[in-house]
This record gives structure tokens, C-alpha cells and sequence, in this order.
């Protein structure tokens, strides 16, 4: 089993246990030189374009490279077709790949002489023409000296390109003042949070496991990660934990919400260890657009801290543990920091500083359109998401407390593969239980088999997943409205929320 959760096709429903399974599948809702012009009769010849002694450097195949635009009073330089370009006009034909050829193969490439001749290019007006035109010759020696002025310079570069005892470098002034360091940037707050994240390494009795990361979450010494990260390491298996300064402690799991995918862990020996919890914000203030910094260890590189902005707010997500067999369900924080494989479990910070969610799943270009898992080990599209802090605080209590999750539940079970018209009942449950549990929430609020639940408070309902990541927001004993259709009409009913101890 996996302990990551990026990358791979999530399900969009858990597996309901063995036995028959309803057609619903419910489940439950807790190049070259223009030619010569002569010069006009009375007047000297213009002095020639400067030679192009040093050769572009290829970019590599399948690569387009970007060209830099020439230095005014350089010449357009041929591009690799034998064309030139017209000023004013932009190039939009794709560069062909330098053919394999020595240096000097081509005309006006290394060992050739410049222009087609082996002149000197700077030589003298012919003696025979007219001097008459001071003017004009005034403008030809502007116009070489700036020129020559270009040339040198290239030939500076050219020598220095073939000898790099001649390679002329600027050094900074080294003002540490013209950097934005203070403890309010983004500098500033990655050094006070980086001794407080550590690297997690889990690995089961069997030889499966992976590498997330986590956070001190308080002064006892809990840290605070994903379920995913350290469900193979739950069970006997070993787990350790290393912080930025490079100890590492092995760790016990304290508890873990499969379904929230939140797990708390704790050092077996802390001794020497420093435990400064990060400062946790409130994930219900946050706006779309507030500035993130996330920090982890991308494919095992630790102490990694991207940045972005909250692109989005209760984004429900599923996603699976690795091995398809479960789902976890996020009203989610969505970020464009760049989140990899690795970064799970680790924290999504605001411009202050607080910890305002978890990061837990990325949406990837590779994974065929799904959430969660580390299949094919895909990265960042700039698509994370993350656990809200609010929620995931309140998880940890519990877990700190009893060992065990307490989930909210409505007491129904609902079609998971539907989505845009809201989460239907299911006419029968799992196993031919009960879709609607008897005097539960639902049953006695007067929900009913085939009743459509389109909204929860203002949060409007289009799928199974939605409603369980709505619920899940909130706790045991908190009264919501349901807003449902039964044969075509609306109606709406007040729902006390039950509550369910443990994962099943």
C-alpha cells in the first residue's frame, strides 16, 4: 500500500463491503548577408557589418530555444533557414535543428573568413573616390566607430567563450538590506516554520511505505499529518520522523482518520528534540486569492517551500489511500503552490505565518483526471488541495484523546457515481441494509429511499462525495437544512447530525 496520496485515479466512490451491491452504489453519507549595395556615385563606401565570429550556441532537439534580440545598431543576424528576419515583424516559423556538421561547415561559422572575403574589412576609402562630401564622410566614421565599438565587444566575447582566463565577472555589493527578509516575508516565515516541519518515513511489516511530511502541532510533541502518509506504518510497522536540523526519532502513531485522511503521530524519545508548534489560523477567513506558502519534501527533497495563492475554497475532492480500496472525502482548500508527491502532510501556510490546511492531493496531468494517489509518481499542474485547518483541529482532538475519529452523519446512504443534480437516497443499502437509517438524523427529519438532496445550508449539492465532504465540516449535534427533491417538488427539513466512532 502506498503512503502517498498524489498523482493517481481516485475512485469516485469507496468499496462498499461484499455481498450483493445495489445498482445505486450507495455509500454512506457520514543565417545569410543581404547582398552589397554599392554606394551611391560621390559618396565612400559604407563600412560593412560586423563579422559574426562567434556562433550560436544549439539548442537542444525537440527544444525551442528563444532568441535574443539584437543589440541596436547590430545588423539582423541570419536565423538557421538562411533567412532574415524583417524588422518590425515578429517570427513565428519554428527554428530547424542545427544539421550535424563541424565548426566551419558553413559559410560564415568558424574558420571561414567573415562576409566572403579575406580582406580587411575595415580598409580605407578607395583613393579614387571624390572627398568632396565632408558630411558624408563624417557619417561613415560615426557609423564605423559605433560599429567597431559593437564588433570589439563581440570580439571580447568570442575570446572569452575560447578562453576563460579572459572571462570578466561583476560581484554584487552583497547588501543583505536590499532583501526582503523580515519576518513578515516570505523568507522570513520559512525560517521560523522549517525547524518545526519534519520528513516522515513510514514502512509496514511487510516492506510497503513511502515518505510524507508533517508538523509540531503542539507543545506535547504531537505532529500533525495525512492517514496516508502513515496507514502501512499503523500496524506494526516502523515509522520515523527527521527534522530540518538532520536528527531523526522513530514515532508511534497516536491515531488516524482514514476518512478524514488526518493522522496524528508522536516521537517515541524526544529528548533534545525542540517542539515549537506552528500557529494555526482559521481556514473559514481564508478568501481566494490570500497568498500560500506550502512546505514538505517533494519526492524526498525536505524542506521544500513553494508558493501561491488560494485558487479556490470548498472544492470537494476524493480522494484514495493508493490502493484504491478506501476514499477520503475534503471540502478543499485549492492552491496553485506548487504540491508534489511528498508534500503530503505537510503545512499550507498564510502570509502570516498560521497553518490554515493540510496539503493531502494534487489534480495531475498524468493521472488520467483523478485525485489522490502517487501512480506514475506525477507532479505539480498547479492544482493542489489541501484539508482546511479548522476541520483537521478539530480531528486531532479527538484523536488525541480517544485514539479513535468521530465522524457526523445524517444517517443515510447516497449514490456516489451521479453527480450534478445532487445526491440521491439510495432505495437500498449495502449488504440490503436500510438506505435510510431507522430513527436516525434523516429518518426522523422524514427523508425517504429516492429523495434527492440538492443543498446543505447555502452549499449547493451535485454528488454523493459533495454532501459527505460537506458534512464532514461539521461535528456531532449541529443542526443543518436540507434542501431535497421528492417527485419533482422541493422541500426542505432541519437535521440534527448523529455522529459514528472510528473508520469501519
Amino acid at each position: 500500500m502506498s503512503t502517498e496520496n498524489e498523482g493517481a485515479a481516485v475512485p469516485s466512490e469507496a468499496e462498499p463491503p461484499t455481498g450483493p451491491k445495489p445498482d445505486s452504489a450507495p455509500a454512506s453519507a457520514s543565417g545569410a548577408q543581404a547582398p552589397h549595395t554599392p554606394p551611391a556615385p560621390g559618396m565612400p563606401p559604407a563600412a560593412p557589418p560586423p563579422p559574426d565570429f562567434a556562433p550560436s550556441a544549439a539548442a537542444p532537439h525537440g527544444e525551442l530555444a528563444g532568441a535574443m534580440p539584437p543589440a541596436a545598431g547590430y545588423p539582423q543576424q541570419p536565423g538557421h533557414d538562411g533567412t532574415v528576419p524583417v524588422p518590425g515583424t515578429e517570427q513565428t516559423a519554428r527554428i530547424p535543428a542545427y544539421a550535424a556538421a563541424g565548426h566551419g561547415s558553413t559559410p560564415g561559422g568558424w574558420g571561414q573568413p567573415p562576409y566572403g572575403g579575406g580582406g580587411n574589412p575595415w580598409a580605407a576609402p578607395n583613393p579614387s573616390a571624390p572627398k568632396r562630401r565632408n558630411g558624408g564622410l563624417i557619417a561613415a566614421v560615426l557609423v564605423a566607430a559605433l560599429v567597431a565599438g559593437g564588433v570589439g565587444g563581440g570580439i571580447g566575447f568570442w575570446a572569452a567563450g575560447r578562453d576563460d582566463s579572459a572571462s570578466t565577472t561583476v560581484s554584487a555589493t552583497g547588501d543583505a538590506g536590499a532583501l526582503n527578509r523580515k519576518p513578515t516575508s516570505v523568507s522570513g516565515i520559512a525560517q521560523k516554520a522549517l525547524p518545526s516541519v519534519v520528513t516522515i518515513e513510514a514502512q509496514g511489516a511487510t516492506g510497503e511505505g513511502g515518505t510524507g511530511t508533517g508538523f509540531i502541532y503542539d507543545k506535547q510533541g504531537h505532529i500533525l499529518t495525512n492517514n496516508h502518509v502513515v496507514a502501512s506504518a499503523a500496524d506494526g510497522g516502523k515509522l520515523t520522523a527527521t527534522f530540518s536540523n538532520g536528527k531523526k526519532y522513530d514515532a508511534e502513531v497516536v491515531g488516524h482518520a482514514q476518512g478524514y485522511d488526518v493522522a496524528v503521530i508522536k516521537l517515541k524519545n524526544a529528548s533534545g528534540a525542540t517542539l515549537n508548534p506552528l500557529p494555526l489560523g482559521k481556514s473559514s477567513n481564508v478568501q481566494v486569492g490570500d497568498a500560500t506558502i506550502a512546505i514538505g519534501a517533494p519526492f524526498g527533497l525536505s524542506g521544500t517551500v513553494t508558493t501561491g495563492i488560494i485558487s479556490a475554497k470548498d472544492r470537494p475532492v476524493a480522494s484514495s489511500d493508493g490502493g484504491g480500496s478506501s476514499a477520503s472525502y475534503m471540502s478543499a482548500l485549492q492552491t496553485d503552490a506548487s504540491i508534489n508527491p511528498g508534500n503530503s502532510g505537510g503545512p499550507l501556510m498564510d502570509a502570516g505565518g498560521n497553518v490554515i490546511g493540510i496539503n493531502s492531493a494534487i489534480q495531475s496531468a498524468g493521472n488520467g483526471g483523478g485525485m489522490g494517489g502517487e501512480s506514475g509518481q506525477s507532479g505539480s499542474i498547479g492544482l493542489g488541495f489541501a484539508i482546511p485547518i479548522d476541520q483537521a483541529k478539530r480531528v486531532a482532538q479527538d484523536l488525541i484523546k480517544t485514539g479513535k475519529p468521530v465522524y457526523p452523519q445524517i444517517g443515510v446512504q447516497v449514490g456516489m457515481r451521479e453527480s450534478g443534480d445532487g445526491a440521491t437516497i439510495a432505495q437500498t443499502g449495502n449488504n440490503g441494509s436500510e438506505a435510510v437509517t431507522p430513527n436516525g438524523p434523516a429518518d426522523k427529519a422524514g427523508l425517504k429511499p429516492g429523495d434527492t438532496i440538492t443543498k446543505l445550508d447555502d452549499t449547493v449539492i451535485d454528488s454523493g462525495p459533495t454532501l459527505i465532504s460537506e458534512i464532514w465540516q461539521h461535528k456531532p449535534g449541529d443542526e443543518v437544512t436540507l434542501t431535497y427533491k421528492r417527485g419533482g417538488k422541493e422541500h426542505t427539513a432541519k437535521v440534527t447530525l448523529g455522529q459514528r466512532t472510528g473508520d469501519k
